[in-house]
């Protein structure tokens, strides 16, 4: 049975991606920081929401498009920004880009990424949202910004969330860098799973193309300095579209950061992959929105594994959720045919759940379908 034929859910598709990946890119894809206790307790913290189904309700007209930063979207989802995606598949930043364009989403754009800004603004335009790490400064941030504003993009999201690259262990003990280290231990992980290197190595080792390009190593771990206030303020004045501050989990910052004109805020933590001891995403989610109004917009990641937990972001608070892991992994486990499997299972997913809600439409979903709220 084809790999794609097994897939019936994002935890399908996690279980063939860590048989058909090295240990080495699984790890990078699925692993967190510390003793990994976040990912877990963003989990957790979905599945103690409860969602209120409703009887006797017309659901014949469902429709799962919705309006976030005056953009029109086919779901009230996305796929978040990633670094070095074309680790998991070749060629994975533009089948991605492709799906972006085909389902009408946004396609986070990452400074780490393993294409050019404009090779991906070229295949979905508007849906090609850049996102910005002061890997190596301020000077190498503004080319950055300056490059991605040229070739069209218009939403740029910066992330807050990584003054330093976290310790994850799993990297650690793998000894995974950029590029790849050989010792034994490596050499026999690659050797062991043939298809993915095979591959990996006839369309080009991925590297990050858009940092570090007078450097032979990329140090994921280095500081990254000049991500403050003063920066914010900068580049509000600069970028001409819109912007979205990602990785906020405090509801002080995020009033402030409203306050000097962002467009959005990100809630998230990073999916566990920053600080382990950060509270789940979803449990802050609620007091940032109270903080801001109801007419702020929210966009959400940290946690998301299926159709139910989008809409419960939604009820909580978000306007947009966007998704990290799920997506690498239904790549990782079956190319192209995998991502559209997983995309098609999220959108009848959100679809199913609406309907037992007895709601038609994404900006009908908000605290009233919540269980006991």
């Amino acid at each position: 049975m084809r790999a794609v034929n097994k897939i019936f859910d994002s935890n399908d598709a996690r279980c063939i991606s860590r048989n058909k990946l090295p240990r080495l890119i699984y790890d990078f894809i699925e692993g967190a920081t510390g003793r990994e206790v976040a990912p877990i307790e963003n989990l957790k913290a979905f599945d103690e929401i409860k969602l209120l189904p409703r009887a006797l309700r017309d659901v014949s007209q469902c429709n799962t498009s919705t309006v976030f930063l005056g953009q029109t979207f086919g779901l009230p989802f996305g796929i978040a920004p990633m670094g070095m995606c074309n680790l998991a598949f070749s060629k994975a930043d533009t089948i991605m880009a492709k799906a972006a364009k085909k389902w009408n989403f946004p396609h986070g754009i990452s400074t780490a990424s393993s294409t050019d800004i404009k090779d991906l603004y070229n295949i979905c335009e508007d849906n090609a949202w850049f996102q910005l790490y002061l890997f190596s400064g301020v000077e190498s941030g503004m080319r950055l910004v300056n490059a991605a504003q040229s070739v069209g993009c218009n939403t740029l999201i910066l992330t807050v969330d990584v003054p330093q690259g976290s310790r994850r262990m799993r990297e650690l003990r793998n000894g995974f860098q950029v590029p790849f280290k050989m010792g034994l231990s490596q050499f026999v992980d690659l050797a062991t799973h043939p298809t993915w290197t095979i591959r990996t190595i006839f369309n080009g080792i991925p590297k990050p193309v858009l940092i570090n390009q007078s450097e032979d190593r990329f140090d994921r771990k280095a500081p990254r300095p000049g991500a403050t206030w003063e920066f914010l303020e900068k580049i509000r004045m600069i970028w001409k579209g819109r912007i979205i501050v990602k990785g906020v989990l405090s509801t002080e910052d995020a009033v402030r950061v409203k306050a000097l004109g962002a467009d959005a805020i990100w809630v998230s933590n990073h999916g566990g992959r920053q600080l382990d001891a950060a509270p789940p995403a979803i449990n802050v989610l609620p007091r940032i929105r109270e903080a801001l109004g109801n007419e702020y917009p929210l966009a959400f990641d940290s946690g998301i594994r299926d159709g139910s937990d989008i809409v419960k972001a939604l009820a909580k608070g978000a306007n947009f959720v966007f998704l990290g892991r799920p997506i690498l992994h239904s790549l990782a486990a079956a190319g192209d045919v995998g991502l559209e499997k997983i995309l098609s299972i999220l959108s009848e997913d959100i679809k199913v759940v609406m309907a037992q809600l007895g709601i038609n439409r994404v900006e009908e979903i908000n605290s009233s379908v919540l269980a006991g709220e």
